[in-house]
């Protein structure tokens, strides 16, 4: 007797073909990592010496702007505010792709505060970020030349970070009767602080990555930055570039000893980065409070939704239960 196929038969033999090739064809083909197109997060050690490397690069930068650039240019503002921007842009989007390019305790301390930066990381990315400057200042003290008519203090004055009679147009003001004193000081440097760290907050994700906006965004905003404040304070906008500048302005005649004045840069900073981690944290808890509640009534609604639904099988089923159709009258013609 000859076996005939019917057409179930015959569709499970292909079925079962196409699923045997399926699987010689997978097993051939060779197996890729889960994490293969995942892009490897950099190590601590690399985030660091990144923060190091770049710290020490963007302040040598700023230091060489600040005293060969206005030996030439003078105390040009626009020149002073662009170079600024350029500087810290160029850096930041040479190092974001490593540690987000932080380069400013406060920015590091924001991103502590707000959990994009580990606690141990944050610290020696500060830690070293200061070291940079040290590194750079001293490069640069190494470097410039001097003379009888052109000393360290013709160098070190549009350069060195100071407040009142340490500020670099002190001279200027007095001659007309006037003075930057220490609160408009804290002022401009406080708010200059905030535009700089809110911008870093913006454009550096909860991963700590820095977005593709990062570098411009910053070199915007430490423009801004330098524009409110160089006339007032000489710009400092980052703790670590007034320390290393300050270490070797002392004892060279300038009219304040640039340490006496660091603590103003250094508090401005951490007060800046709390202010704006402060406002981030209550946004979130926010954000956060309202999901919770549009959750907990949506969650209301589907328990409400639910129990009419039951109710209206309950009468659906009583009704058929006495004999009558659900949707008449029960009445007998």
């Amino acid at each position: 007797m000859t076996e005939v196929l019917t057409p179930d038969a015959t569709d499970g033999v292909t079925a079962n073909d196409a699923a045997l090739t399926a699987e010689t064809t997978a097993a051939a083909l060779p197996v890729k990592p889960a994490d293969a197109t995942m892009r490897r997060e950099p190590s601590t050690a690399l985030r660091v010496l990144a923060e190091l490397a770049g710290s020490f690069l963007l302040c040598l930068g700023i230091y060489a702007f600040y005293t060969v650039g206005t030996a030439i240019f003078g105390l040009d503002m626009a020149y002073l505010t662009l170079s600024t921007a350029l500087i810290y842009a160029t850096v930041t989007l040479l190092f974001s792709p490593i540690s987000g390019a932080q380069l400013n305790p406060a920015v590091t301390l924001a991103a502590m505060l707000t959990g994009r930066t580990r606690p141990v990381t944050g610290i020696l990315s500060i830690i070293v970020q200061v070291i940079g400057a040290i590194g750079a200042a001293a490069s640069l003290k190494f470097l410039l030349p001097t003379s009888d008519t052109i000393t360290n203090k013709v160098w070190m004055t549009p350069v060195t970070n100071g407040f009142g009679k340490g500020a670099v147009f002190n001279t200027t003001l007095t001659s007309v009767g006037i003075t930057f004193g220490t609160t408009l000081a804290i002022v401009v440097e406080l708010a200059a602080g905030i535009i700089i760290v809110a911008t870093a907050m913006r454009t550096i994700g909860r991963d700590g990555r820095a977005d593709a906006l990062h570098a411009p965004a910053m070199g915007l905003a430490y423009g801004v930055g330098a524009a409110m404040a160089y006339p007032v304070t000489g710009a400092g906008l980052n703790p670590a570039r007034s320390t290393g500048i300050a270490l070797f302005a002392r004892n060279q005649g300038l009219a304040v000893d640039p340490l006496q004045q660091l603590w103003l840069f250094w508090v401005c900073s951490a007060l800046a980065a709390a202010i704006v981690a402060f406002v981030m944290i209550a946004m979130q808890m926010s954000r956060e409070a309202a999901d919770r509640k549009a959750k907990r009534l949506a969650q209301e609604a589907k328990r409400h939704a639910n129990a009419d639904a039951a109710a209206d099988g309950i009468s659906a089923a009583g009704t058929r239960a006495s004999g009558v159709e659900p949707g008449t009258s029960g009445a007998i013609v």
